[in-house]
């Protein structure tokens, strides 16, 4: 007999990137000793680019000051991965949850988020599939739709994934995505050239995806209307 498994899902709007950094490591920490449950988080992030613990600043194409004069950020961060870019119109998820519990090792919890944004492309007639030859991330074709970015600390997760619903690809520009020289990114909205549902549907559907592959049964809506509204010094 299957074991109830619940997650809370929390839909947060846009969130400044260190905000929800910090939402994230006291979630963690609350996971840890089992004073929450399993977490996910949804939402979007003003312009901002992250660099992962190998610090590869070399794939940043600009300096940090014409970053911070076209209005995005650059942060350092401890998740795995290369640099990145997070900005509007694009779908966030950052679940903070148990692998213990889930019973998944690291590399199968990479596997179920890449599977996650494939089966949200794939509702869309998009072909996508996970990297091959180490290249992270979810693909069409050459074309880069989802990335993957992830800590993993006594078990539990956090970072995690963000799909291209419909970004300002220029930003990419600035950068050599993932470290990835010679691919091109792509959005949701460029592959299936037609009209989009609104992005809160969208943003709705990715998350129904997280939740089958991941096999929650019992699933607990939250809408966080700021990060202020959690306290995180309880």
């Amino acid at each position: 007999m299957r074991v109830p498994r619940s997650l809370e899902v929390w839909k947060m709007g846009v969130v400044n990137y260190l905000e929800a950094l910090k939402l994230q490591e006291k979630l963690t920490s609350d996971r840890k000793i089992q004073k929450i449950t399993d977490t996910l988080l949804s939402l979007q992030h003003p312009p901002t680019y992250t660099l992962g613990k190998r610090r590869t600043d070399h794939n940043l194409l600009v300096p940090e000051s014409e970053l911070k004069a076209m209005g995005a950020e650059l942060h350092y961060t401890q998740r795995g991965g290369d640099i990145t870019f997070h900005g509007p119109h694009q779908s966030i998820l950052y679940p903070i949850i148990s692998l213990r519990d889930v019973g998944l090792g690291a590399r199968k919890y990479v596997e179920n988020l890449e599977l996650t944004m494939i089966e949200l492309a794939s509702l869309y007639g998009v072909k996508a599939c996970a990297g091959q030859n180490g290249e992270t991330g979810v693909w069409v074709g050459e074309r880069k739709i989802g990335a993957i970015g992830v800590k993993i600390s006594s078990g539990i997760t956090s970072h995690g994934l963000a799909f291209n619903i419909n970004p300002d690809l220029n930003y990419f520009k600035h950068i050599v995505p993932c470290g990835i020289a010679d691919k091109d990114v792509t959005s949701l909205q460029i592959e299936v050239e037609r009209v989009l549902p609104p992005e809160e549907v969208i943003h709705d559907q990715l998350i129904a995806c997280f939740v089958r592959i991941f096999g929650y049964t019992d699933v607990i809506w939250k809408e966080i209307p700021s990060i202020s509204s959690y306290n995180l010094k309880n």
